[in-house]
Parts: C-alpha cells; sequence; structure tokens
C-alpha cells in the first residue's frame, strides 16, 4: 500500500509501519473486530467465515485478535466497498459531497471520475472546481470520505463540430497528469483523431503512458478497432451488441458493462461474461440521476442486476471491486486482507443484495440506507455565471423549407445511440414545421459560451410531446443548450428561461413555465441537495409526461442528441451531424 497521505484524493493519512506490524501480530488491541462474517474474499472467489481485524483505517488481519471494540456480524456477508470504474459526477446534477451522501450508503467507497462535462464548460478551471468539493458541501475532496481518481478529459471540446466553453490541449493536462489522484486519460471519444493520427491527440496519448487510457469507441470493428487498441486505448464502455463487446476482448480491451440512466446494456451484455473472461469485466454507471441514485443506487445497482440476470455473486462483486482496483491499478482498495484500506459492506444476502453497513477506513458511515449524521460536512459554493447568450426570439428557430425530405433524429429508447431516418416535411406557408401526427418535434442547439449566435436547428421523433417545448443546459459535450417543442414560441422561452437561471432544465407551454430546476454550477449543477434536486427534477418529468411524453428520462435523452460522437444522427449547434461521417450534413435531402 501507498503509505502517502490521502491529500487530494481520498485515501487515509499514512501509518507508522511497525506499529502496524505490532497490530497485525496481535501484540496490541485493534480498533475494530468484526465477527461471525461470512467474508467474500476476492482474491480466492470463495465465501469464508472469518473475523477481520481493523486498525488504523487499515485491515491489519483475519481472526481472532483483541479488539477496543467487536462487532458481531451475525452471519451477514463482507465483502470490499465497491468501486465504480467509471461516471460522470456532474450528471447527478450535485457536487462531490452531495454526489458522495448518495451512494455511500450504497456501498460505493471508490469513484473513478472523468470531469469532462465541467471541463467543456470551464476547462481546467472546471476540473479544480470539482476538486474543491464541487457545488454544495464544497469543503474540499480531504472532508469527503470517499476514495476519488479522476481520469483527465481527453476530448475538450469532445469534436471540431461543436462549440464548447474551452479547450484543453496535452499542455494544459501534462502536469496533472504527474498528480498521484490521476489515474490516466480519459475517454478518447476522438476515435476518428486517433485513426487519423492527429497531433494533438497522439500527444495526449502520448503523455498518458504509464497510466491508463481508457476508450469509447462505439461500432468501432476490425482494422481500425485494431488500430485504436495498438495505440494504447485499453478500455471501452460503449458496447451496446454481444458481438462487439466479444471482438473487443479479444483483441484485448477490458470492457466496462454500463447500466446508467439512460444507456443500460447490462441485459444484453453480461451473458459474454464467463470465470475465463470475468477479471476482464467491470461494472459501471456512467451517467446517472439523482432519483436512481437514491433509490436504486450507483454501481451497487448493477451487481444486484448483474446477480439476478443469473451472473455468479462472486463474480459479480469482483467486476465491481477487485477488477477495477487491478486495472488502473488503484493502490491498497478492492479487497479485504492484511494492508489494505478497511472499506467495507455489510450485506444480509446474496440475492436481494440488501446493504446493511457500510465502513470507510474502518469508520461506519452508513447505516440501513441511511448517511450517519455528522459523516459529511455542509457548505455550498458560490455560483458562477457561465452563459453568454443574445436574446432569443421565436424567429431564431423558423426552418425554411428547402425539399419534401428532411432528416430527422430518431429516438431508440435506453440508449444513447440514436437511427437517422428520412421523414416527409410537414409545411406551413413555406416554413417547415413540427408534426404532431407523427411525433416529429423541431430541435435546436442554442451556443451558450462564446456569444456566438449558434443555432443548430433540426427534427426529432420519439418524445411524444403533444405541445409546448423543454429545454436544457445539460447537452452532452459541450453543454450548450438544447431544446425540443411543438412550437417556436415556446421553444423561445424556455431557452430564454434556461439562461436567466444560469443553467438548468425547464418545461414551458403556451409561454409559461410549468416546471425548472435550476442548475447555476457550470449550468450542470445544483447548489441544492441532492434530495431538493431529486424533487425538482421529478416534478419536472411528471410536468413533461402531463405534456404528452413518453420517455421515462426525458431530459437524460435529451442531453445526448447533442452528443456527436454516438451514433447515427445528433446535432449541435453547428448543425446536423452525421456521425457514421463524422460531419455536418444538411437537414433537406435524403441522403
Amino acid at each position: 500500500m501507498d503509505s502517502r497521505s490521502k491529500t487530494m484524493y481520498g485515501l487515509e493519512e499514512p501509518t507508522d509501519l511497525k506499529e502496524i506490524i505490532t497490530l497485525a501480530k496481535g501484540e496490541r488491541e485493534v480498533d475494530l473486530l468484526l465477527t461471525n462474517a461470512q467474508l467474500i474474499n476476492v482474491f480466492s472467489g470463495r465465501i469464508e467465515p472469518q473475523a477481520i481485524a481493523v486498525a488504523q483505517g487499515r485491515i491489519v488481519g483475519v481472526g481472532e485478535y483483541p479488539a477496543k471494540e467487536v462487532l458481531d456480524l451475525k452471519g451477514r456477508f463482507l465483502m470490499p466497498g465497491f468501486i465504480d470504474a467509471h461516471v460522470h459526477i456532474e450528471s447527478s446534477m450535485v457536487g462531490v459531497g452531495e454526489y458522495a451522501r448518495a451512494v455511500l450508503p450504497h456501498g460505493v467507497t471508490t469513484i473513478v471520475t472523468d470531469f469532462h462535462e465541467i471541463a467543456n464548460v470551464m476547462g481546467i478551471k472546471g476540473i479544480h472546481l470539482m476538486r474543491a468539493g464541487g457545488g454544495p458541501l464544497a469543503k474540499g475532496i480531504e472532508s469527503i470520505p470517499l476514495n476519488l481518481f479522476v481520469m483527465l478529459p481527453s476530448c475538450v471540446p469532445a469534436t471540431p463540430l461543436e462549440t464548447a466553453g474551452a479547450e484543453i490541449r496535452a499542455d494544459d493536462l501534462k502536469d496533472l497528469m504527474q498528480e498521484q489522484w490521476v489515474a490516466g486519460l480519459g475517454e478518447m471519444m476522438n476515435f476518428p483523431g486517433v485513426l487519423y493520427g492527429d497531433p494533438e491527440v497522439l500527444k495526449k496519448i502520448e503523455m498518458a503512458q504509464g497510466k491508463r487510457i481508457d476508450g469509447h469507441a462505439p461500432g468501432l470493428s476490425g482494422k481500425e478497432l485494431s488500430a485504436y487498441i495498438a495505440a494504447g486505448i485499453s478500455s471501452d464502455h460503449e458496447c451496446t451488441r454481444r458481438d462487439e463487446a466479444e471482438e473487443k476482448l479479444r483483441l484485448g480491451m477490458y470492457i466496462m458493462i454500463r447500466e446508467g440512466s439512460t444507456a443500460k446494456n447490462l441485459e444484453e451484455l453480461i451473458h459474454i461474461v464467463t470465470p475465463r473472461n470475468a477479471r476482464r469485466c467491470m461494472l459501471v454507471t456512467d451517467d446517472c440521476h439523482p432519483a436512481d441514485l437514491i433509490t436504486e443506487g450507483g454501481v451497487d445497482h448493477c451487481v444486484r442486476k448483474a446477480i439476478q440476470l443469473g451472473l455468479d455473486p462472486i463474480i459479480a462483486i469482483q467486476m465491481a471491486t477487485i477488477n477495477p482496483a487491478r486495472y488502473f491499478p488503484l493502490p491498497g482498495i478492492g479487497v479485504i486482507a492484511p494492508g489494505y484500506q478497511a472499506d467495507l459492506v455489510v450485506i444480509e444476502d446474496l440475492r436481494e443484495f440488501k446493504i446493511n453497513q457500510v465502513f470507510k477506513a474502518g469508520r461506519l458511515v452508513a447505516e440501513k440506507g441511511k448517511i450517519l449524521a455528522g459523516i459529511i460536512d455542509e457548505n455550498k459554493a458560490k455560483a458562477e455565471n457561465t452563459f453568454n447568450v443574445p436574446r432569443i426570439s421565436a424567429a431564431h428557430f423558423r426552418i425554411k423549407a428547402q425539399g419534401s425530405k428532411t432528416k430527422v433524429i430518431e429516438i431508440i429508447p435506453q440508449q444513447i445511440i440514436t437511427k437517422k431516418t428520412v421523414q416527409t416535411v410537414k409545411t406551413k406557408e413555406g416554413w417547415a414545421v413540427a408534426d404532431l401526427g407523427q411525433d416529429i418535434l423541431k430541435i435546436a442547439v442554442v451556443e451558450r459560451h462564446q456569444g456566438t449566435g449558434n443555432i443548430g436547428l433540426g427534427f426529432v421523433k420519439g418524445f411524444g410531446l403533444r405541445d409546448g417545448a423543454i429545454a436544457s443546459s445539460v447537452a452532452h459535450d459541450s453543454h450548450n443548450i438544447v431544446v425540443i417543442g411543438a412550437n417556436d414560441a415556446d421553444m423561445a422561452q424556455a431557452v430564454q428561461g434556461v439562461v436567466e437561471m444560469h443553467g438548468g432544465l425547464i418545461a414551458v407551454t403556451e409561454g409559461k413555465t410549468l416546471a425548472s430546476l435550476a442548475l447555476p454550477i457550470g449550468g450542470l449543477m445544483s447548489d441544492q441537495s441532492i434530495e431538493e434536486v431529486r424533487n425538482g427534477l421529478n416534478r419536472l418529468q411528471q410536468t413533461v409526461k402531463e405534456m404528452g411524453c413518453k420517455l421515462e428520462e426525458p431530459f437524460m435523452a435529451l442531453s445526448f442528441l447533442a452528443l456527436p460522437v454516438i451514433p447515427e444522427l445528433k446535432i449541435t449547434d453547428k448543425g446536423l451531424v452525421d456521425v457514421t461521417q463524422f460531419k455536418i450534413v444538411p437537414l433537406f435531402g435524403d441522403v
């Protein structure tokens, strides 16, 4: 175990090595002895009746020890704290402290996060903001009982097909890459840049040598996939089909099987996992909304669901503990064994997977689904306005009809990929308009960082809105304002409402705001508690449902329509993007 301090990355203070040896030999009382445990040994893959000795935040031994405190687990299962190997905290719409308050009761004691959402808005400054606590409860990462490792954003902006709030080049990351809390280079979404040898992309990859480089290459196959892997990229979390995941596994990639609020790939992919390849598979959430974090949890939900789908419980637990700890690697965590940090989860049984207690560095931090009082102190951060948008009117959303056929983005429920379809355009006095009978709405992306006035216009199918408009400043990855609507006036009102809140989500009908949720921290996160955010989001989603929407997570689905690295058809402030061609394409026409 690395004995350096926890400063800025969440591991505990250094211990006295001689003292640890003395304690491990049983010559002095340990701080805590957990007895009558059914230990999930992720090294051996076995369940072992055992007692565990804890001192100075570490596991010092197994078996009987003299102890200051003894806790009888009464035959409950004891396992390592869970590790979420790929998560974007910003998608929870709260800062690090509130995120920790949500996931710790679910047994998540370590996360590996990529702050590319806030970085696309605020650049390097955004990374430092999040590491200071990010939003509410911002006393700094040292005050939060969560191991937090960072993958530095590799693609800010994600592509040249959109306008972001910042640009991060290789030289900007050079010093940060040497930090202990940095686990490597975050998801390399710009796979065309890798394949065609973009000098800046290659410089980032070369700079990260010696640390992990995460991938993001949906649908990439054959020789192009080989080239991508040969560049040094070692994982992928974007697989949606078994054959895709199996090819990537065969070629040596680690597969992160994702189950988040919108992208739900676990049911399709979990059956590729076998005892022979399981060590190269992990469970991750990627993006989760507050309601899901509170009710279902984080990566513990992935473990629970994998078990329910038939995966061996020990393998499922390994995929959220020792596997990510070995992959990055993360020193001293992910295992219950002498010398490891005492991040521990106690559960009632392996089927329902109900979590009873959570220990962080030997300290009880959560019990029966609730975080204990005083574990995380409140200290709200000051929000900074990140919006630079000229006044918006209905005229900005008018689309001159330029043919009888138009390309339409079609939603695929519970996926972030979309279909590219061609539909007959509905017109009125020479203008292309929404066609509610065919469930075709207008969609627009309004640039909000540089004051360019850019607005990308198009059409989307699959939301089901009967009237009004909804808008959001959460629009991966550049986080411009994305809006869909049945009419231009409500779309303008919705966008203007987002600007006036300095970021957030909104639902508008007939010029009236029906519901909204302010996200003033970077236009991505609230300065309120996660429960308040959950309640506000629930009100919004109920309102949107009453407007006719048929999607379970309309705002999460909306946020990914502006992501031009996920097939097939997306939209940015620069226009309609055919992701398979990686270029801006005309709205009208059938090709």
